[in-house]
């Protein structure tokens, strides 16, 4: 290595050690293009995994197995962008491959044991999804084999009670925030009524849901909270309780990350519950299994609620169920993540998407996962799913459908907000000092009637108690 790749590579390590990810991915990638040598390929893997690029992590590995096969980081590294969406089987091949050139490495025996056992749990889940027909929120219907109505409370529980007709009143809700605000759970009775109600409701509006905002009234458009349920709380002071004068609309990634996640949802939910035509809620990328069983969600719900029953499984049903975006007063379309690989998609098309799965590509799957850029065009995404897309692809979709604008989420903004390709495309984040390590600001927009011009209200992180986020995380286990 010359000597001034040898000093952007240690100018990168000690960007990295300062956990200043984006500035160490330049000092590698400037060491790279001088000498592409492998262990500052998968140093700069690792920095690409820190920022949540495991596409662009796992071409850095696979690069550096190209020029030395026998390098085991590489392995390890692109195990863990597979680990980091969700792809266990493919992982589990890597950390093999590990462990077989290194069979005395303790850590590395480890993941690949971990690995295999998760492999083998969802294939176990997975038989006996196979064999199970219909979907568990029919099951809980209070005309279903068992009605979500006779699952007994403990004679102790003193929180909110969901009506036995399912139908949520102001009250309860405010009594669910109380409740959730002292670190304190609904019974399983009562989070398995709201979820079979709210599956219920999500199901009945399209894929593309028109959002038609009446005279005097506004809308409060949110991005991804992953969690962070204090945070949501003062957003809610800030911005005002929903009404119907006060309707809001959250862009999607409610769940994982934060530890707080079950507390988001359900009090998000008791508000879509309370008003279904004022409220409303996208998926976003985290809203599914792959990634809930990686990021947290899924051992929070067990943790919160008890293990081994079927709660999990009925908030996949409710997430899976979720609307992919909103169209507000003609004007304004909302969506997770972005847009899509090819030209003239329409909302029509939308509609016709079959959303109740977990996508791995199309429409759906870009949908969640694309970002904007700022050159024309189209490329492949860092993230390794969907696509990134210019200007002119935003100015196409737009035209195409006689809109003004876009709002989507998805990434983390210094500033909670950005305004990118000639204000056309506004990317929004409501997660302040995310995963209580970032240190960013958290925004959410205003839109009023008649003009729906954008007015942006920035927020910064409010203390929290119990666990920092991550805490049920597994994505440190495998990095």
């Amino acid at each position: 290595m010359s000597e001034e790749a040898l000093q952007l590579k240690d100018e990168g390590n000690a960007y990295f050690k300062a956990k200043k990810y984006p500035q160490a991915i330049a000092m590698y990638t400037k060491s790279i293009e001088l000498d592409p040598q492998p262990p500052v390929l998968c140093n700069r893997a690792f920095a690409l995994l820190r920022t949540d690029c495991a596409g662009a992590a796992i071409s850095d590995a696979t690069r550096s197995i190209e020029l030395e096969p026998g390098f085991a980081k590489a392995y390890y590294r692109r195990a863990s962008g597979h680990v980091m969406l969700g792809k266990w089987k493919e992982a589990l091949k890597d950390y093999k491959r590990v462990t077989l050139m290194k069979p005395g490495d303790a850590d590395a025996a480890k993941k690949f044991k971990e690995c295999d056992k998760e492999v083998k749990r969802q294939a176990f889940l997975l038989a006996i999804k196979t064999e199970e027909k219909g979907l568990l929120c029919e099951k809980y219907a209070n005309d279903g084999a068992s009605p979500w109505l006779e699952i007994p409370i403990p004679p102790s529980y003193e929180g909110p009670r969901l009506p036995a007709d399912g139908k949520v009143s102001h009250e309860f809700v405010e009594d669910l925030k109380k409740h959730l605000s002292a670190e304190k759970m609904p019974s399983k009775r009562d989070v398995t009524g709201m979820l079979v109600e709210g599956r219920n409701v999500f199901a009945s509006f399209p894929n593309a849901v028109p959002v038609n905002i009446p005279e005097g009234a506004r809308v409060n458009v949110c991005g991804d909270v992953h969690g962070q349920f204090y945070d949501l709380l003062h957003l809610f002071k800030l911005g005002g309780d929903p009404s119907p004068d006060n309707w809001y609309l959250f862009n999607g990634d409610f769940v994982d990350r934060g530890s707080y996640s079950v507390e988001c949802f359900l009090l998000l939910l008791g508000y879509k519950l309370l008003y279904p035509n004022y409220f409303f809620m996208s998926r976003g990328n985290h809203e599914g299994r792959s990634l809930n069983t990686v990021y947290g969600f899924e051992g929070e719900v067990n943790a919160k609620l008890g293990s081994g029953g079927d709660l999990f499984d009925l908030f996949q049903e409710a997430f899976q169920s979720l609307p992919l975006s909103h169209v507000i007063n003609g004007k304004v379309w909302t969506v997770h993540g972005g847009l899509y690989g090819q030209d003239n998609v329409t909302i029509d098309m939308i509609n016709k998407e079959t959303r109740f799965c977990e996508p791995d590509s199309g429409l759906m799957c870009q949908m969640l996962w694309s970002d904007p850029m700022d050159m024309p065009g189209r490329a492949p995404n860092k993230r390794g799913v969907g696509v990134t897309f210019g200007p002119d692809v935003t100015e196409n979709f737009l035209k195409t459908n006689g809109l003004d604008y876009m709002i989507r989420s998805h990434e983390v903004k210094d500033e909670g907000y950005v305004v990118e390709h000639g204000g056309k495309c506004i990317t929004v984040f409501s997660a302040p000092n995310y995963c209580d390590t970032v240190g960013n600001k958290a925004a959410f927009i205003t839109l009023k009637h008649p003009d729906f011009r954008p007015s942006y209200t920035v927020f910064t992180s409010q203390p929290h108690p119990g666990k920092k986020s991550m805490a049920y995380s597994r994505m440190f286990q495998f990095q």
